[in-house]
């Protein structure tokens, strides 16, 4: 079921609008790597999938780690001298630097300098900063607020909380036919920034909608997480789940206007980065593969040595590589309804691929067979899609050995995986190719047994 058929029987007409709306509805909350901004995304996120949250409380060890203190904010400002806020974590809260301790204090400008950040090359911009692991505070605010504010004295206030609490983290795990399983990841630590963190959670949010209305071969798992902390936080406390997970990847930076971009898995051969691959290409549109790198979301962690775990990264313009990457103009505006639905059907396209990608047995594999006399032959020649067709069909009966998947199959005849999924079963249905009983090693292609 394509995106758009799915939200019509949910009463919506317009799926990128629908993804839009979502993102607009979390985009106010003030979100950070724990407290009650991840809660309220994670109930919002829970009204639309079967969600479960978890809390794992402030001073657990998690490997080299430990969960931090929880923060919360209820308000912060920088007052002049005539009372007016000059800064306002009410107007925007990228205006506090997230995770900063409590303070109230009079303070005159020189001296309040070293705690404001702003954008040089953008005036007009305020920056995304944060102090997780260091005690300290700070505000964000434009260069152009900032050349505006005169040598004076002012009220500074952070209104905020560090205290034993807990990391909260939502879980939505879907049941399929087998146990193995595809892991989808997404931040949920960011504030009011939507290509970096909403586009990811909305996506991910849709998909699972989506495969929970679906039979499932595999069963799957999304986790809503804060970054880093949150990814080390699962696998420290999930280690009987790992050897489940054959396929994963995390979902960020999926709403912009830009071309997709796909991270490989460390491993570099995983059958996700085959997948992503095939259906990059074949959708015919700009699209850049990367190879892996041990920087950038919770691919690294799920992909450290320790785990290897085939989960790869799939965004549209990598982070850092567009100006408003963790400033204030990735707002609303940046982000695009049509991009958000488009990614949403990528992630679709890739599930139908893991979903199928079985091996078949030529059941008649001395020479070719008639295809004529089963009506898979074209009845006047000549006619090029038809020939295309019957192509994919004699790619399919010559490869179908039980060493060759339809991902083989598709990548070697260079065709979409669906041409070569049609094909299989159609020759499935007149008697000529028989499904593989599989157990398939998934660090490779694998193979089947009879």
């Amino acid at each position: 079921m394509s995106a758009d058929e799915l939200l019509k029987t949910l009463g919506c007409q317009d799926s990128g609008k629908a993804l839009y709306d979502f993102v607009e509805e979390l985009y106010p909350l003030c979100r950070s790597i724990t407290g009650e901004g991840v809660r309220e995304t994670l109930r919002l996120v829970q009204k639309r999938i079967p969600l479960d949250i978890h809390e794992v409380a402030s001073g657990t060890q998690v490997f080299d780690w430990t969960v931090p203190l929880e923060w919360n904010i209820r308000d912060a400002y920088v007052k002049n001298r005539a009372g007016e806020r000059v800064i306002d974590f009410k107007v925007s809260n990228l205006h506090v630097v997230n995770y900063s301790q409590p303070i109230r204090k009079l303070m005159k400008l020189e001296e309040l300098k070293p705690h404001l950040h702003t954008l040089n090359e953008h005036p007009d911009w305020v920056p995304y900063r944060t102090s997780y692991y260091k005690d300290n505070w700070g505000f964000c605010l434009s260069q152009k607020q900032l050349s505006q504010m005169a040598d004076e004295e002012y009220e500074v206030c952070i209104d905020s909380s560090l205290t034993q609490g807990t990391l909260t983290y939502g879980e939505c795990y879907l049941p399929g036919a087998s146990t193995d399983e595809v892991l989808i990841s997404c931040h949920v630590c960011h504030p009011s920034l939507c290509n970096d963190n909403l586009s990811g959670i909305a996506v991910a949010t849709f998909l699972a909608l989506n495969l929970a209305e679906q039979d499932r071969r595999y069963s799957y798992r999304f986790l809503f997480i804060p970054g880093t902390i949150g990814s080390i936080t699962w696998l420290a406390t999930h280690e009987q789940v790992i050897p489940r997970i054959k396929h994963g990847f995390v979902l960020t930076g999926v709403g912009d206007a830009g071309p997709f971009t796909y991270k490989r898995s460390r491993r570099g051969d995983a059958e996700i980065d085959h997948v992503m691959a095939q259906v990059l290409k074949q959708a015919g549109e700009p699209y850049k593969l990367i190879d892996f790198f041990p920087y950038g979301y919770d691919e690294r962690q799920y992909c450290s040595p320790g785990f290897n775990l085939p989960v790869g990264c799939l965004m549209r313009t990598p982070h850092g590589e567009y100006p408003e990457y963790h400033t204030s103009a990735d707002s609303l505006d940046f982000i695009k309804p049509q991009s958000l639905v488009g990614s949403l059907e990528h992630c679709l396209a890739v599930i139908n691929v893991l979903e199928h990608n079985h091996r078949y047995m030529n059941q008649n594999p001395k020479c070719e067979p008639q295809l004529g006399k089963r009506g898979l032959y074209r009845a006047v020649a000549g006619h090029q899609a038809t020939q295309s067709r019957e192509l994919v069909l004699l790619w399919v009966l010559n490869l179908s050995d039980g060493k060759h998947s339809l991902l083989d199959i598709a990548e070697r005849a260079d065709v979409p995986f669906v041409e070569v999924q049609s094909a299989a079963a159609a020759l499935v249905e007149c008697g000529l190719l028989a499904q593989c009983k599989e157990t398939v090693d998934h660090s490779q292609h694998g193979g089947c047994h009879e």
